[in-house]
């Protein structure tokens, strides 16, 4: 009897401690969560705005002025003339402030948005809080015209993070030259 007790009581604990977000994982083929954030060129950026447009990349990042997230950011930087010749609006996201990926930005030179999520609710919705850390995981979603995820990847070399943009979204062909 204390042993199916003790199964009991196990199995439950197991239940609880799983991740509850597995079921609501995003994946290819749903509806991308509309978003609105601010950039780190001060303007207000919204999915909705893209659709039947351009395709999206957004390639969130853990946190501003770390290691891995500033060599993701250059390769952006390096490679915007190949990204800025494709049909797609491209961003890299973080759960900092306004202001920290503002100077963020500007300490790269950067020349495209970085959005910001201080409130974490986009983050959220595309699931990419790390419970652990309390702030993005590193994954890049490709969303289509039509507002579809087409892609999700979720093992991002930093330094070469931008040429394998370029390269999937040519593969996708959701991002064909203007």
């Amino acid at each position: 009897m204390t042993h199916r007790i003790l199964l009991g009581f196990g199995l439950a604990l197991a239940l609880v401690a799983a991740p509850a977000r597995a079921a609501d994982e995003l994946k290819v083929g749903d509806t991308a969560p509309d978003f609105t954030m601010k950039g780190s060129d001060g303007k207000t950026y919204s999915l909705s705005d893209f659709k039947g447009k351009k395709a999206v990349v957004v390639a969130w990042f853990p946190k501003a002025f770390t290691g891995g997230c500033t060599a993701e950011c250059k390769s952006f930087k390096e490679l915007s003339g190949s990204l800025k010749g494709m049909d797609v609006a491209y961003f890299t996201a973080s759960t900092d402030k306004v202001d920290e990926n503002t100077k963020f930005g500007e300490s790269l030179g950067v020349d495209y948005p970085i959005l910001s999520d201080p409130d974490k609710t986009v983050a959220n919705a595309y699931g990419v809080i790390n419970p652990a850390r309390g702030f993005a995981n590193r994954w890049t979603f490709y969303i289509d015209k039509d507002g579809k995820i087409a892609a999700i990847e979720k093992k991002i070399d930093t330094k070469n993070a931008a040429p394998e943009v370029a390269a999937k979204l040519k593969s996708l062909g959701i991002a064909d030259k203007k």
